[in-house]
Parts: C-alpha cells; sequence; structure tokens
C-alpha cells in the first residue's frame, strides 16, 4: 500500500477531530455513537484519530447519526462541479448539425 499523501492525512485527522467534537457536543459516548452505526468501539476511535482504513459506510453512517449526511451527499455534486463542467463545455461543438441519414436507419 502507498503511503497517504499529507493533505489527505491532514484531512482526515481534522474530520475525525470533527467528528468527535460533535459527538460530544451531543452527549454521546464513543460506545453509544459505535452501537448506533454497527461498529466497535475501536472503529469509532479509529475514525476519530483519523485513521485511513476507516470503512466509509462508519463514516456515512456517523455523519447520519450526527445530522451531516446531507453534506456528504453533496460531495462532487456534478452540477456544482465546476471543473468538470468547464471541462465537457471546451469539448462542445461549436455548431450543432443534424445528423446524416444513414442507410440503415429505414429512411427514404
Amino acid at each position: 500500500m502507498t503511503p497517504t499523501p499529507l493533505p489527505v492525512d491532514r484531512t482526515l485527522q481534522r474530520l475525525g477531530q470533527n467528528i468527535a467534537l460533535a459527538r460530544l457536543r451531543r452527549n454521546l459516548s464513543q460506545a453509544a455513537l459505535a452501537e448506533r452505526i454497527g461498529a466497535s468501539v475501536n472503529t469509532v476511535r479509529r475514525m476519530e484519530a483519523g485513521h485511513p482504513g476507516t470503512a466509509l459506510q462508519h463514516l456515512a453512517r456517523t455523519l447520519q447519526v450526527l445530522g451531516g449526511l446531507g453534506a456528504l451527499d453533496q460531495l462532487l455534486d456534478t452540477q456544482q462541479d465546476a471543473i468538470g463542467l468547464a471541462l465537457m463545455d471546451e469539448k462542445l461543438p461549436r455548431r450543432a448539425r443534424l445528423p446524416k441519414a444513414r442507410a440503415d436507419s429505414g429512411a427514404f
């Protein structure tokens, strides 16, 4: 396995810290959160520590419990993907043309 790039590692650690803070603000113990997401306490600890091997389903379930699942749903929303839309726009033809009739299309 390749090492996690530093920016990714830092982001995962911040996410874990934010999860821990949100859990504490809701007065949930790690054990209570683990039970609600169907995971072990060790999984919650690793997620809060920013461990890169934490399963995505545990993150999604945690966000659901903490009321943040909508934020995950909005990540890389194709309607808001400025880079992707710009790349697609670059490939648009300059003019629209009618398709040519083919012999096998049934046209006369």
